[in-house]
């Protein structure tokens, strides 16, 4: 099973190399990374995308969790959570596929970046099985290049029953 592991570390030169080499070392694959800083430049999130049954997440948890900078790991497959990831792709766009192509940019609400005669450089952004759809879509008309970003993932926050609240505000908070 696929797992989304949110890690906070105290942000300091070679905590990224510990926490790959933990992975490494014992096996583990990691299958998407994403790091960047929080709101306080001093600590800086990890989100992590691997694959394992239970035990093995568990396993995996409490060795990070043994990292003496590692401040939590939230295993957020376990609970209400967003995840987006990003791909960049240069696809073949010449003539009349040029339309076609335009047309499925909108279609995924993607966005074109970049333009030349032969060629048009796509960003979308979206749900891991959204974006693989459009890259099969795009496969059709060739692509040149595609850089494709990590997972990035955060925890929904609960959401607070009002009374006072309509309803319709509570199903567009749970999104």
């Amino acid at each position: 099973m696929r797992h989304t592991l949110s890690i906070l570390v105290e942000n300091r030169f070679g905590e990224l190399a510990r926490i790959v080499g933990l992975f490494s070392a014992r096996g583990y694959n990691i299958e998407s990374l994403t790091v960047a800083e929080t709101l306080e430049p001093e600590i800086s999130r990890v989100t992590l995308v691997t694959t394992g049954d239970d035990r093995t997440i568990d396993q995996i948890v409490k060795q990070l969790n043994k990292q003496i900078r590692v401040l939590s790991v939230t295993d957020l497959s376990a609970q209400d959570h967003v995840e987006r990831e990003m791909v960049l792709v240069h696809v073949n766009a010449a003539g009349e596929t040029r339309q076609s192509v335009l047309n499925l940019v909108e279609i995924f609400r993607a966005k074109v970046i970049g333009v030349s005669q032969t060629t048009l450089t796509i960003e979308a952004t979206g749900e891991r099985s959204k974006v693989d759809a459009l890259l099969r879509l795009l496969c059709a008309f060739g692509i040149q290049e595609m850089v494709r970003a990590g997972t990035v993932a955060i925890a929904r926050p609960p959401v607070e029953v009002n009374h006072q609240t309509p309803v319709r505000e509570l199903v567009d908070a749970k999104g």
